[in-house]
């Protein structure tokens, strides 16, 4: 008799990411490589049903495919005795067999928000375990209910197609492009509970998950079950693949917008209004939006109301003066030349 279907589950979209780690860690045909040491593949786990099942799964999987496998959890010093809680997760993960496993504790900022300054800490937090350890991956539990929290985060924000596109399943960290990999994208949050359950996993439930201070908690427990009230039991499906459609749409229009860059550029490399103008605004917008980065603008600061106000001076001219922007950037019109630069 096989596993339970939902520890199969689990598994199977494990097994799938680890061969993907697999064939990029695996030299190509013809190179005069010694066959590498075995990747390592950590786990960020929090403790909660979602990473416990990805721990369990990733402890199951690599034995058999070669894999080294270890696991980082990070302590963000939020709530009392949360540095216990690290250690029970630690002692959790070596005994699924895990190892290296690490606790990591993490001084949480201010900036852009709690739950902001949280995942910046964390991130920071797991791209550093990775370079420790050289591992050639970390592992993320996030769910397709989290894709669809994601989605209408974004949604709400109004900022573009790339805000509703949500996580990706593979990201990348700093010098690392394809570090972080989502497993369970296209797994409900019930599964990797039911997973967990079932094979007698204890696990941790944030009480921040349920705090309505917290704007994706008050996503989650009250705006979700009203649409899905309102609309069906399809909505976090049909909000996934949103995701997935809006990232391909997004990653195309980045790829226009790159190749049409250079054919915009005098010899002078300023940007030229007229070729400019002739092009599609949501190409045109992140001409824009990469010149302003290029020039100093903070992206996580540059909004799509700064670049709507840079694109009037290409589709709105009527003599506007200079237009500020975040990191003391500026930008302006000058003799059918637009430019942007330090101010």
């Amino acid at each position: 008799m096989g596993p339970h279907p939902a520890v199969a589950a689990i598994r199977l979209a494990v097994r799938r990411v680890l061969h993907d780690i697999l064939n990029d860690h695996t030299p190509e045909a013809g190179s005069p490589e010694r066959p590498p040491s075995p990747p390592l593949v950590l786990v960020a786990c929090s403790g909660g049903a979602d990473s416990m099942a990805l721990a369990s799964a990733l402890a199951f999987e690599s034995s058999r495919l070669g894999v080294r496998a270890g696991g980082v959890t990070v302590d963000h010093g939020l709530q009392p005795g949360s540095d216990l809680r690290a250690e029970e997760v630690v002692l959790r993960l070596r005994g699924l067999g895990l190892d290296p496993v690490e606790s990591t504790a993490v001084t949480v900022g201010r900036a852009g928000g709690p739950e902001a300054a949280a995942r910046d800490a964390r991130y920071s937090a797991l791209d550093a375990a990775a370079e420790r350890h050289g591992a050639a991956a970390v592992l993320l539990g996030h769910t397709r209910d989290d894709q669809a929290e994601t989605v209408l985060l974004g949604l709400a924000r109004g900022s573009g197609i790339r805000s509703l596109s949500g996580m990706a399943a593979v990201s990348g960290g700093p010098g690392a492009a394809r570090r972080y990999r989502r497993p369970f994208l296209q797994l409900d949050r019930q599964t990797a509970r039911k997973a967990c359950l079932v094979q007698s996993l204890p696990v941790w439930d944030d009480p921040h998950n349920a705090d309505p201070a917290y704007t994706r908690s008050r996503l989650r427990h009250e705006g979700l079950p009203a649409l899905e009230k309102a609309l069906g039991k399809g909505v976090v499906e049909a909000l996934a693949r949103t995701a997935q459609l809006s990232r391909d749409d997004a990653d195309a229009l980045d790829a226009w917008a790159g190749q049409a860059e250079s054919a915009v550029r005098d010899a002078a490399g300023l940007l030229e209004c007229a070729k400019l103008y002739a092009l599609p605004p949501a190409v045109r917008r992140r001409i824009l939006r990469r010149a302003a980065i290029e020039a100093g603008a903070p992206a996580g600061s540059l909004f799509a109301r700064h670049i709507e106000e840079v694109d009037r001076l290409i589709t709105g001219w009527r003599g506007q003066g200079v237009i500020n922007l975040p990191g003391k950037v500026v930008a302006q019109r000058q003799g059918g030349r637009l430019v942007i630069r330090q101010g």
